[in-house]
């Protein structure tokens, strides 16, 4: 029986949207701007005259057209929200239909599915919980496939609109990294912003994992059954596998492939044609087969799993808790199976051979007891990618024994959430992916018995014990298993110090630049002398860095350093009267002494430190004779109480530029041994591309890469990064240490001298290797 929705319900989810729609509609315009910088770059860049004059015609062409595109995109946009009333109404059947599809169209869509699929990455857990709640205002199954809160329905609008506007698809290809790189950003956002209005108006305030646990036994080692409001039929499945506006492909070939961007997009724009040729594959097998699957009204559970409802949804839920349970019942027997053969005497080649032939007749039987198509379908596919897993000899023996027991956790999240197949970014697929880039540097001896296989033990039998839960218990064993990274590579007592040095750093390095920013503002509108500008900018600010530092901000040492600088500054302005000329002979030993204490401070001894106090000197004689204004004893006294309390100016954005780092600085400034770190320092004129410096900020912790440093060739491990990103910390097997700043880190991963061990993550090269059995063989999708 349906669930009536009140008219409040209807309208707060229709606020929702038209709110989502003018939060995302004001990027628009920004974005024209954005396209028209970078054609403009483009075509002052000199290069060969074919794509100096394509760079040219780009901008001509863009400029030309943009207004209109902007016109065309935030008309058709605000529009939007009224198409999800309008085709709310249309039966499955008729979004379902059949129709062939022209090529301008599929590269359209195309087009539009890349651009899609990177916000899917972005936000999928956002939007995950906006749908789950605009389902619960609306009683619905799912949102429609017109609905502005999809993804697709903005990345399909610009596209349109924009050839609409006279503009052309090899252009949008051109453009299309910059067209990413603003709205992913603006529509995550705007998705949290809708999250957080409908908390705010008691819309599922809490979407936790204990809602989604329900026990049928006492005892937790026996099998669970999953609810039966999962429904792993009809419409469900149907949306998993089908991409009607994608293309044919197979492999990292042809269109969806040959964009350009950095070496990350075009990794994850392979990926992602690996996902849409398997839908492909998939859809054209067992298209015909789901069109005759009752589509039944369904509604959303109050845990916010699919039911049906009606009369015809009573058989899809006996088959849909029939199919749970027989999986479960599977799961637990292959558990007690693994656990006995583990337990044996088997070498481990047999072991592994004896789980997966193990995995595959559990498969096999599985397939036969499926309800539907798209469950044999989904049987087979994830059976294959499991099958991959288990053949990668690069995982050590004791995790892929571990990897083994995952497959029926995720069959059984890949049934009942079909977007397990459509995002990279789902839980399960991240986790397995991380577990997998994190054990295939290791050799089997480093991991067995270790704290890392303690772990990854840990979070397959967490994920064992709450099988009903989805992907949400993925999510929470992938954030565990992230925090104990950032602790396990960084434990050892080599590492504690080079993140405490480089940690130190970069902290003082930021604070100088801001209090040279803050110094600026204080001397901008007082007359003084350049040459005492210079030294405090240059100079004093690195002082009162290291002081604040060492000393703490409010140190006796800092406060009397931070109160030099306006002392400084009083006695280098013009003195026109006796008492002023008098009180300034008499501190003036005191005031060279403390300026000599920071320079020592700060490493700056002997000729240096001479050449700094002759120039200061010579700056005070002269105010002795200048004729200007003497400045205000209250500015002077002003100047003071901001010094006192600088750091309450000082932001913590991060955006402090490169810093000036070397392991000869890093012994100076903060007396540490600087022996053990390789220190991989920024470079002059050195400035890496926008692409491949959000590449760099994108590195996840314990992947592992290739490193070419003074020609010497390193495998090593991303173990730390630095609050402010500034400064990144790779490691070797045999324990040397890399500190690279993330100027120099970009340059390293643009020439190719740091490149991932691993082309393709764990489970998208095991989706690539599933569909090339599945095209050699396609008789064994369903069989």
């Amino acid at each position: 029986m349906s669930i009536a929705r009140s008219a409040s319900s209807l309208q707060l989810a229709r606020e929702t949207r038209e709110r989502f729609v003018l939060a995302t509609g004001g990027v628009i315009a920004p974005l024209a701007q954005a396209i028209r910088d970078r054609l403009t770059q483009q075509a002052s860049e000199m290069s060969n005259a074919r794509a100096m004059q394509e760079s040219r015609d780009d901008f001509v062409a863009f400029q030309g057209q943009a207004s209109h595109w902007v016109a065309l995109a935030q008309t058709g946009w605000r529009k939007s929200i009224d198409t999800v009333s309008t085709t709310a109404g249309m039966s499955s059947n008729a979004k379902l239909r059949l129709e062939l599809i022209d090529d301008d169209a599929m590269e359209s869509s195309i087009l539009s599915s890349r651009l899609a699929q990177v916000i899917h990455d972005k936000a999928s857990f956002e939007l995950s919980d906006l749908r789950l709640r605009i389902q619960h205002l609306e009683g619905s199954s799912e949102l429609d496939a017109h609905d502005v809160l999809r993804p697709e329905t903005l990345a399909k609008l610009l596209v349109d609109q924009w050839l609409a506007a006279g503009l052309s698809r090899t252009l949008w290809a051109r453009v299309q990294d910059t067209v990413q790189q603003l709205l992913v950003g603006v529509i995550v956002k705007a998705y949290e912003d809708a999250n957080a209005f409908l908390i705010s108006r008691d819309v599922m305030p809490e979407i936790d994992l204990k809602s989604f646990v329900r026990r049928t036994g006492a005892s937790g080692s026996g099998p669970s059954t999953v609810p039966a409001s999962v429904n792993t039929t009809g419409a469900v499945q149907r949306q998993a596998f089908e991409a009607p506006s994608q293309p044919r492909a197979s492999g990292a070939t042809g269109p969806a492939a040959t964009t350009g961007g950095s070496p990350l997009l075009v990794a994850r724009q392979r990926a992602q044609t690996a996902l849409l040729s398997l839908k492909r594959f998939v859809a054209a097998r067992i298209g015909a087969d789901l069109s005759n699957v009752s589509s039944s009204p369904t509604t959303t559970g109050l845990d916010g799993r699919v039911q049906d409802a009606g009369a015809g949804g009573a058989t899809s839920r006996a088959a849909s808790k029939t199919f749970a349970n027989v999986i479960a019942e599977a799961e637990a027997a292959y558990r007690m199976a693994a656990t006995q053969y583990m337990e044996g005497s088997e070498e481990q080649a047999t072991i592994i051979q004896q789980a997966s032939v193990d995995l595959r007749r559990r498969s096999a039987e599985l397939k036969k007891r499926a309800p539907t198509t798209a469950d044999k379908a989904t049987v087979e596919i994830v059976a294959l990618m499991f099958q991959a897993i288990l053949a990668e000899e690069r995982i050590p023996f004791s995790a892929r024994v571990w990897f083994a027991r995952l497959q029926m956790p995720v069959l059984r999240v890949a049934i009942a959430e079909p977007e397990f197949f459509g995002t990279l970014q789902h839980p399960a697929r991240m986790l397995i992916d991380r577990m997998g880039s994190c054990v295939m540097g290791f050799d089997a001896a480093a991991i067995s018995g270790s704290a890392l296989e303690g772990e990854i033990r840990r979070v397959v039998q967490v994920i064992e014990q709450y099988p009903e839960t989805g992907q949400r218990v993925f999510k929470l064993v992938f954030d565990e298993f992230v925090a104990f990274l950032n602790r396990y590579l960084t434990q050892s007592d080599a590492t504690q110090r080079v993140m405490s040095v480089a940690q130190q750093v970069e902290q003082k390095e930021t604070m100088a630049i801001q209090y040279t920013i803050e110094l600026r503002k204080m001397l901008n509108d007082m007359p003084v002398r350049d040459e005492i500008r210079e030294f405090l900018f240059k100079v004093w600010a690195e002082v009162l860095a290291i002081a604040a530092l060492r000393y703490g901000a409010q140190g006796e040492q800092t406060v009397m350093l931070k109160r030099v600088a306006s002392e400084l500054v009083w006695a280098a302005s013009a003195k026109p009267n006796r008492a002023d000329r008098t009180r300034v002979i008499q501190d003036l030993p005191q005031l060279l002494q403390r300026l000599r204490l920071g320079m020592n401070l700060l490493g700056v001894i002997d000729e240096p430190q001479e050449a700094h106090i002759k120039t200061i000197g010579a700056t005070l004689s002269d105010a002795f004779l200048s004729k200007t204004e003497a400045i205000p004893a209250a500015k002077i006294e002003a100047m003071a109480a901001h010094l006192a309390h600088l750091e309450d100016f000082v932001s913590d954005d991060g955006s402090a530029s490169s810093l000036p780092l070397d392991a000869n600085s890093i012994e100076l400034l903060l007396g540490v041994d600087a022996a053990s770190i390789e220190v991989v320092a920024d470079i002059a004129g050195g400035a890496p591309a926008e692409d491949m410096l959000a590449w760099a900020h994108e590195l996840e912790v314990g992947n592992w890469f290739m490193l070419d440093h003074n020609e010497r060739v390193s495998q090593v491990q991303f173990v730390w990064r630095s609050d402010r990103k500034q400064l990144h910390l790779f490691a070797t097997a045999d324990g040397r240490s890399f500190l690279i700043q993330v100027g120099r880190l970009a340059n390293y991963l643009q020439a190719g001298l740091l490149v991932p061990a691993e082309e393709e993550t764990l489970t998208v090269r095991a989706t690539r290797e599933a569909l090339a059995k599945l095209d050699a063989n396609p008789e064994r999708l369903l069989n």
